[in-house]
Parts: C-alpha cells; sequence; structure tokens
C-alpha cells in the first residue's frame, strides 16, 4: 500500500475498469491471434508480426498489472457523499483568488484522474494540498515553481 491513500472517484475507477477490461478482453487476445499464426510461418527471428506481437503482448501485460495495482490501491471516494460541504476536501470544485485578483475554478480529483488543462487538479498536488479542509474566505499559501502564492477560497461547490 502507498503512504497517500489513492483516491478517485467512482467516475475515474470506471474508466480505469473499463481500460483493463479491453486490454484484456479485447486487444491481448486479438495480439495472442497474430503472435500465434506468426509463429506458424516458420522463422521467428526474422518474421515481424512475431516479433512486433510479442513486444506488443509485453506492454499489454506491463499495463494490465499497472491498471491492477491501481484499482487495487484506489479508494473509491464519491463526491456527492461529502458530509461537510463547506470545507473542501475530495471531489470540490473551489473558485480561489489571488493577490491580483485573478480567479481560478480547479476541481479536485484523483492523482490518475488529473488534467491541469481543465481545471482538474490531483489530490496531492501542492494547490490540492493547500486547499484541503479550507472554507470560503480562508487564505493559503501555496509554494509553486514560480514561488510561493496566496490564494483566497472563493466559492465551494460538490456535484449533486
Amino acid at each position: 500500500m502507498t503512504a497517500h491513500p489513492n483516491y478517485i472517484s467512482p467516475e475515474g475507477f470506471a474508466k480505469l475498469r473499463a481500460e483493463y477490461d479491453q486490454l484484456l478482453g479485447q486487444e491481448r487476445p486479438r495480439i495472442v491471434e497474430i503472435v500465434s499464426w506468426a509463429a506458424g510461418n516458420g522463422d521467428r527471428s526474422e518474421n515481424g508480426d512475431y516479433l512486433y506481437g510479442r513486444k506488443r503482448m509485453r506492454e499489454i501485460d506491463s499495463q494490465l498489472r499497472r491498471l491492477s495495482k491501481k484499482m487495487k490501491d484506489a479508494k473509491v471516494i464519491d463526491p456527492r457523499q461529502q458530509p461537510d460541504k463547506t470545507r473542501v476536501f475530495f471531489g470540490a470544485t473551489v473558485t480561489i483568488a489571488d493577490e491580483d485578483e485573478n480567479h481560478r475554478t480547479v476541481t479536485i480529483v484523483g492523482n490518475d484522474e488529473a488534467d491541469a488543462s481543465a481545471g482538474r487538479i490531483g489530490w496531492n498536488s501542492p494547490i490540492a494540498r493547500a486547499l484541503r479542509n479550507a472554507a470560503i474566505g480562508d487564505l493559503r499559501r501555496v509554494m509553486l515553481p514560480a514561488g510561493e502564492k496566496e490564494y483566497e477560497v472563493m466559492e465551494i461547490s460538490y456535484p449533486e
């Protein structure tokens, strides 16, 4: 088990499960079929289909192990079930303002679901760690690569 829980939303867990099922149920059997066919064609040392197929099968198996471990370590948290919606916890959508009154809205999601360009930040990111347990009006300092920045929590919401 990792030092920090691997929180994930039900939707994020479903995506991991769908990727795992697709690899195991569709992609891997297709590659196994290609490798079996290519192995029957004789000399394997110069058989591109065989060599590529074996390489792709190793990649798929590695990905399956990685996904399996992530799903095993995942702790599914449904943000809709959050009892205290006045504070920032996993799944919260938070609007923050910096010293220059620049507003930014972020949603705190599992690290595997993070997409900064879509405003989805990982639970263990510096901003998310600083915002944990904050209420509206709280000031939080965050150490970013560009230096320290202070944010004020303007709004907190959770999915319905």
